[in-house]
């Protein structure tokens, strides 16, 4: 993100400023500063395409990945509802192996946006659809406003159900009834992942746990789902280096006080990820603007790990549907497409769709 300017200008500009302001002050007076601002086209950048993305090759499989739904759960319940039925109608000639939610699940954590989102997730559950779930800020605080780590998430999402689940294998060992933080195993087309779903702002001793996960794991790819990693300008959140210059820091949310225990998308990278060499994706949401960013970066051994950000909650009527499907081809890479089964079209921008490598 670039830095605002400093306090360069003349006093000419500052007189020139200054006298436009006054004038615009004066009743029936406009001025062209005064005229509202058209608002900016949410797809300006969007190659749409017609119809559904095609079928993954032989061999290849695919993810199906719900960012932010926030909105849904607040003002369009339907859409939620027809993004997971879509997924369950194109399990079977998709290959859809799972399921993974990006954390924002409920704007305000209250009790009706919880039901809307128990019923369009119940969808998956009913037709047995592995689904991997985290927490995100507006999951958190009353109101949603990420003040403290309150949640109604469990209450939703029990532990003592999602266990029953084949591919739960556990979550945070000091939380034992929380829902924000798991681990799962899916054994696909002859490889072995561990997804690893991280709350929001992960704590200190979450990601102390988390590492005793993976390298527990050592043998299986590991995907990290968590809320906030990348931003939109193909970096990672990181207060230290650019502080407020990025918005939504996890850093700047009450729930990282008194004492701060809070660890952004760098911190996660140094504490977590560049630790270990069996990681090869990282999805994550929260970030505005565009919603789309990517970030890859090797380990000090050389292996490179991508990591993704997405979210569609910025688009019309909460995020007009989008979903991002991952297609796990057995060349050694991963296709991105996003789809809206609400538009029933494919949005093809480069940033939209994309090959990344398979680590």
């Amino acid at each position: 993100m670039t830095p605002p300017s400093g306090p360069s200008r003349t006093r000419r500009d500052f007189l020139l400023r200054a006298g436009a302001l006054s004038f615009a002050l004066v009743p029936g007076f406009a001025c062209a500063a005064e005229a509202p601002k058209k608002k900016a086209d949410p797809y300006a950048d969007a190659v749409f395409v017609e119809g559904e993305p095609p079928l993954p090759a032989e061999g290849s499989f695919t993810f199906a990945v719900l960012p932010d739904t926030q909105y849904y759960c607040e003002k369009y319940p339907e859409t939620f509802v027809a993004q997971t039925r879509w997924i369950i109608e194109q399990r079977e000639r998709r290959r859809i192996a799972a399921t993974f939610h990006l954390g924002d699940i409920t704007n305000q954590n209250d009790l009706p946006q919880w039901k809307n989102a128990r019923k369009a997730l119940q969808v998956l559950m009913d037709a047995g659809m592995p689904m991997c779930l985290t927490a995100g800020n507006h999951d958190h605080g009353p109101t949603g406003n990420g003040s403290d780590r309150t949640t109604m998430l469990t209450d939703f999402f029990p532990v003592k159900e999602l266990s029953r689940a084949s591919h739960w294998a556990g979550n945070y060992d000091r939380e034992p009834l929380r829902s924000e933080n798991s681990y799962h195993r899916l054994d696909i087309a002859g490889r072995r992942f561990l997804i690893l779903c991280l709350e929001f702002a992960p704590r200190g001793d979450v990601l102390r746990w988390a590492n005793e996960v993976v390298t527990d794991h050592a043998d299986r790819e590991v995907i990290l789902v968590t809320h906030a990693l990348v931003y939109h300008n193909d970096t990672r959140l990181d207060w230290k280096q650019y502080g407020k210059l990025q918005d939504w820091s996890p850093h700047i949310f009450g729930l990282a006080k008194p004492d701060d225990d809070v660890n952004d998308g760098q911190e996660i990278w140094d504490k977590l990820i560049s630790r270990h060499e069996n990681f090869i994706l990282t999805l994550n949401g929260h970030v505005v603007e565009s919603g789309l960013g990517r970030v890859v970066t090797s380990t000090a051994k050389g292996h490179a790990v991508p990591q993704v950000l997405v979210n569609f909650q910025m688009k019309p009527n909460g995020g007009d549907g989008w979903l991002r499907l991952i297609e796990m081809r057995k060349d050694g890479t991963m296709q991105t497409y996003d789809y809206s089964p609400m538009r029933k079209q494919m949005n093809a921008s480069k940033r939209n769709q994309f090959t990344i490598p398979w680590a």
